[in-house]
């Protein structure tokens, strides 16, 4: 990517077809606070983040950005950054305070006033289900690991859909389903901070069979609905051309992304995914099955990074991931390399076939400085995007049926276990004060969409 295209942000925006989605992203627990009030549960989320050591500096979402009370404002700044879209979550025990059984109509008005306020600023919503913050009387229960999960899924698809569907067209059953299992489950840096493989692929099970509850519900109540699930998917690259790196960079990928899109799209379990979980133990008292076929209107894609895969030995899951030396990094110390999303995008092209793709998350966290004028500058996120939407359009060029794009993120947020270190979003947040400020790149952002062909 030049730098004349850095600047020129119009140039760019010609790339795409009109009627091309551009918006934002973002999650419930990240940015809504009221942790406490009008009837809320807790999640697991609340758990974890209150319990000493998980996240960076004993943070927590209890205020995050406050937009539970700043909605109003936030809609009325994502519209004047023009934006036609916005994807957000629903906090399920803000709703459903235990996960089943009482409703709890204060948490659904205010996802009423949200989407009624996007229509009143003319940005279509993106309802997402599920990004993580189950509500904790469920994990009292098993969580995801337990079998009934699927059937209380679907209860909240059920009531999500049968009072926002009037408004509600373009819809998501879950975010990064393989985040949640294994970080989750398998990993502990996550909620629930589990770490028992066998009971994060239980996890990843009832995901997949939870979605294809959530479907049927969905468009048995709203015929016109269109819905779809967000898969991360980072490029996986070996460290080197030997066939040991080759394996472990295959098997990665196997256990990991494929673990996902191959039942998604009617494959069933990946055999060398199967082979390597098998082989490390991972299925030990797991009885499994294929589950079944998520038909999917549109896949989301969320893409930040390169992942170098490097094998330590010939056995199951002995690899690592390392950055390359050299390479360019984020502050998260994730490998900028933004023609992996051109390949990424087009090998689901030709992989899957899904009906439509959206870059549903892209973005990057830096550090932020304030110039003398009092400007937030932000010139490597500027970069970075510029890069990845080029490399999009590159996809596009490549005959990817891509029809959007949203940034990660509106607003500084709560960045999970790192607490409010990690900057991703295009406005900034004073935590302090609430004040939000737009970056620069909120503004190279604001001139990307205005250029675009309508």
């Amino acid at each position: 990517m030049s730098n004349a295209q850095e600047d020129d942000p119009a140039a760019l925006a010609q790339r795409f077809p009109r009627g091309f989605v551009w918006g934002f992203a973002s999650s419930a627990y990240q940015i809504e606070g009221a942790a406490q009030e009008d009837g809320r549960g807790p999640s697991i989320w609340d758990t974890f983040s209150h319990t000493p050591g998980a996240t960076a500096n004993a943070d927590n979402g209890d205020v995050a950005c406050d937009h539970y009370h700043r909605y109003r404002d936030d809609v009325r700044l994502m519209a004047e950054l023009g934006a036609r879209a916005y994807r957000f979550s629903v906090s399920w025990p803000r709703v459903m305070p235990t996960g089943s059984g009482k409703v709890n109509q204060r948490g659904l008005d205010f996802y009423r006033r949200l989407v009624d306020e996007l229509a009143a600023a003319g940005v279509e919503p993106t309802l997402n289900l599920f990004h993580w913050d189950l509500p904790q009387a469920l994990q009292d229960q098993g969580g995801f690991s337990n079998p009934e999960i699927v059937g209380r899924f679907a209860d909240f698809a059920e009531l999500m859909a049968s009072r926002l569907g009037d408004t509600v067209t373009d819809w998501m059953t879950f975010n990064e389903p393989a985040v949640y299992a294994f970080l989750g489950h398998a990993d502990g840096i996550h909620a629930p901070g589990l770490r028992d493989w066998p009971t994060a692929i239980r996890v990843a099970d009832n995901e997949l069979r939870a979605h294809a509850a959530a479907v049927e519900v969905i468009k048995s109540l709203v015929p016109s609905a269109r819905v779809g699930v967000a898969v991360d998917i980072n490029h996986f690259a070996p460290a080197t051309d030997s066939a040991r790196d080759q394996r472990a960079t295959d098997a990665y990928r196997a256990t990991r992304d494929t673990w996902f899109l191959d039942p998604f799209f009617g494959r069933g379990y990946p055999g060398l995914g199967v082979e390597e979980h098998r082989a490390a133990g991972h299925l030990e008292g797991v009885e499994l099955s294929d589950p079944p076929p998520g038909r999917l209107d549109y896949l989301g894609v969320n893409y930040y990074r390169q992942e170098t895969v490097r094998a330590n030995s010939d056995a199951p899951f002995d690899w690592r991931v390392e950055p390359r030396a050299g390479i360019e990094l984020t502050q998260m110390d994730w490998e900028v390399v933004p023609e992996g999303l051109t390949a990424g995008l087009t090998w689901l092209q030709h992989e899957y076939a899904p009906p439509e793709i959206v870059i549903t998350e892209n973005g990057a966290a830096y550090p932020d400085r304030r110039d003398a004028g009092g400007e937030v500058v932000d010139d490597d996120r500027v970069s970075y995007l510029a890069r990845h939407i080029a490399a999009a359009a590159d996809a596009l060029a490549a005959g990817v049926n891509l029809r959007g794009y949203f940034v990660w993120s509106l607003l500084d947020n709560f960045e999970w276990s790192l607490g409010y270190g990690k900057r991703f979003g295009l406005v900034r947040v004073d935590f302090d004060d609430q004040r939000r400020i737009p970056k620069r790149s909120a503004r190279w952002y604001q001139r990307l969409i205005a250029a675009s062909p309508r």
